[in-house]
């Protein structure tokens, strides 16, 4: 394996001009450190991994100053740069697929003869544009007071706990001391006023002292990190102990809990295609689990709240607070409410799923994992 690469090699392989990668020299955001047989100076394995750092950065949109901050940073190694980018990388992903939903919405309603209003254009893909993915979060995402309390209860006599992907700041205890964790500033824009102080920051890269909170808990969130195992251990070192509210594949027939996933939306097992296992989160935490029924009222507009009001999901405003839409794209979306329609209205929904009539509450997979 080479050792040393030549400016003219790394500008080839980089894709970008050597004109490039002599002003990142010129200005210290990378710098050749190795020597060629001829004396000439050449790139160094560490110094090709900068560069990459760099060019994700900045293909990402941050500018020349900020990228420099970034990669300079002597707490971040190259891992940790590398989740941090898929993690950037997966939000700009759900925010792509928004504003292409929102764009088939508009064509949609065009080729019906429907009027789209200036306003309408502009708040779907401009400034709102979040609504799309989880501007709807206020609406719809409220605390359920029985999933709370079973949360709380696992928190058990904490003083201090780290709330990690904190969103809108949903489940954090009122009267403790908490400190929120969360990498999106428009989720972050969310959070009400007089909430805690919230760090933006990703799961797997916390930037706190080893055993800085008596607990770190993580809600409904997991499932949208880089890295979940890494996430996981890094809240167990910055924590005495762990909670996790999140969701179990680990039976053969998981697909099937849910009627929505079952019957009309098959790509949802696409969404947690390499989702780790729920034994091995819990081996990374050293947690034991217990499941989190969710009832047929549940104020939390989570994918699985309506299971026994199915009209629910036939609702714009609701499904725009749900992440699963966006990932499984407007096609599948379409189809998957278009049937849910159809089986409501003739009776087969009913038909098919008598039994949960009688239910206050179901197991669809959610897990609380509590070391």
């Amino acid at each position: 394996m080479e050792d040393h690469w030549t400016v003219g090699r790394v500008a080839a392989m980089a894709g970008v001009s050597v004109r490039t990668l002599h002003h990142y020299d010129e200005i210290g955001l990378v710098r050749p450190s190795a020597r060629t047989a001829a004396g000439y100076r050449a790139y160094a394995a560490r110094d090709v991994e900068r560069l990459r750092e760099v060019l994700g950065y900045r293909r990402l949109g941050f500018g020349l100053r900020e990228v420099a901050e970034l990669v300079g940073d002597p707490s971040t190694d190259a891992v940790a740069h590398l989740r941090r980018l898929r993690g950037l990388l997966l939000e700009r992903r759900d925010r792509t697929g928004a504003m292409v939903a929102a764009i088939d919405r508009e064509l949609e309603a065009r080729a019906k003869g429907l009027k789209v209003t200036p306003q309408e254009q502009l708040e779907v893909l401009g400034a709102r544009l979040y609504d799309a993915i989880g501007g709807a979060y206020p609406a719809t995402r409220r605390t359920e007071p029985r999933i709370a309390a079973q949360i709380l209860d696992a928190l058990g006599d904490a003083r201090t706990v780290l709330n990690v992907g904190a969103g809108t700041g949903s489940y954090e205890p009122a009267d403790l001391e908490v400190t929120a964790v969360e990498p999106s500033a428009v989720m972050r824009g969310q959070r009400p006023a007089g909430s805690a102080p919230c760090v933006a920051a990703a799961a797997e890269s916390l930037p706190f002292e080893d055993r800085s909170f008596d607990v770190a808990m993580a809600v409904s969130t997991v499932h949208h990190w880089g890295d979940p195992v890494a996430g996981l251990r890094e809240m167990r070192r910055v924590a005495r102990r762990v909670v996790v509210l999140t969701f179990d594949t680990d039976e053969p027939e998981w697909r099937d809990r849910f009627w929505l996933t079952r019957d009309y939306l098959p790509e949802f097992a696409g969404v947690l295609a390499g989702f780790p296992a729920l034994a091995m989160m819990a081996d990374a935490i050293g947690a034991r689990a217990e499941p989190v029924p969710v009832p047929w009222d549940c104020a939390d507009g989570l994918f699985e709240a309506y299971w026994r009001r199915p009209q629910a999901y036939l609702e714009d405003r609701v499904r725009r607070a749900m992440s699963v839409w966006t990932r499984v794209g407007p096609e599948a979306e379409r189809r998957a409410v278009g049937s849910l329609a159809g089986d409501l209205a003739s009776g087969r929904w009913a038909e098919r799923n008598s039994g949960l009539a009688g239910l206050d509450a179901a197991d669809l997979g959610l897990r609380l994992l509590i070391s």
